[in-house]
């Protein structure tokens, strides 16, 4: 059933985003607007945003929208994140996924990149924004998939990271937002309704039945697909993710970070995100917090855009700020 899903996934060709050039079913990119004012002081190069599980294009290109206005000249690469995908396929799989986004921004797809100049250029001015704990899966597939192209890692066939003897550079961004994420991956009772419920809120649209129904599917599928983990000794992507973006082997140590959540988000609780930021910190990395007050998860940006802007442009300043590590 997990492997269907995951079929059915893959073979599903993603919509198009206005504006954007598709690199991959998941992986777009758009540059700069043709009337930006040329790009100013430390502004990004490059700005590169994964979506929420099963955010529709139309949805999540509405915060490409505000990053153009907060920065008109960055280069944007948006990754759509099917939350099946993202469950139901091991780390080489969902490495390979991402490769359009290594190559574009890094390096090594010159139709991608078009006229922007060197993949030296491009890693001057890096913002990663993920959502969710499927964007934030994505995002660690990207990790994966640059080191993988640099020689430093490979993944076996049970999807597992292994490392090369010697040292290989990790992906180079200034500042990675975590909006809305990282959560429990623990298979707990309540985990399993909340990530059972946000797939068939995505989903709702395939099934003529109750999402009720939909939802108890889902949470079957969850069950069997862990069970199916354990047996082959696989880590779950979300296990697997949440450790990669604080591991010195993959997340850039010079990179700052900003954790943007709520009390009132009911997917993602706000205790599990304190805790990693609390991990983040004491393993080195500087990172500023934003709590939002009243919005839903990743509802900030609609409840409070002010807000929500300002504070990625303070982090951002912050972050290109202090010289590098």
């Amino acid at each position: 059933m997990a492997a269907a899903a995951a079929a059915a996934t893959a073979t599903r060709k993603g919509p198009a985003i206005a504006g954007f050039t598709a690199l991959s079913d998941q992986v777009f990119v758009r540059d700069a607007s043709s009337d930006a004012v040329p790009r100013k002081g430390n502004d990004p190069t490059t700005v590169i945003i994964y979506g929420w599980g099963d955010g529709l294009p139309k949805h999540v290109a509405k915060y490409a929208d505000g990053y153009r206005e907060l920065f008109p000249a960055a280069r944007q690469v948006v990754v759509l994140s099917p939350i099946s995908r993202a469950m139901f396929s091991d780390l080489r799989q969902r490495s390979e996924h991402m490769e359009p986004v290594v190559r574009a921004v890094f390096g090594g797809d010159e139709a991608a990149r078009g006229r922007r100049g060197s993949s030296k250029a491009e890693s001057e001015g890096v913002l990663i924004h993920t959502m969710s704990n499927t964007g934030a899966v994505n995002y660690a597939a990207t990790l994966h998939a640059y080191r993988e192209a640099h020689g430093g890692a490979t993944a076996n066939v049970n999807g597992k990271a292994t490392t090369a003897s010697s040292p290989s550079p990790t992906m180079p961004h200034q500042l990675l937002i975590m909006d809305s994420t990282p959560g429990s991956t623990d298979m707990s009772t309540s985990n399993v309704a909340r990530w059972s419920r946000a797939m068939a809120i995505g989903t709702a649209a395939w099934f003529p039945w109750p999402s009720a129904v939909t939802q108890a599917i889902w949470a079957t599928v969850l069950c069997l697909n862990a069970m199916y983990a354990f047996l082959i000794g696989r880590e779950s992507a979300g296990a697997w993710s949440r450790r990669a973006v604080n591991d010195e082997a993959y997340e850039a140590h010079a990179a700052r970070k900003l954790y943007m959540y709520s009390k009132e988000d009911d997917l993602i609780s706000w205790e599990d995100i304190e805790a990693h930021v609390a991990e983040t910190r004491e393993r080195g990395w500087e990172a500023d917090t934003e709590l939002f007050e009243g919005s839903g998860h990743v509802g900030h940006m609609r409840k409070h855009p002010e807000q929500y802007w300002a504070t990625i442009r303070a982090s951002w300043e912050r972050a290109t700020a202090r010289p590098s590590k």
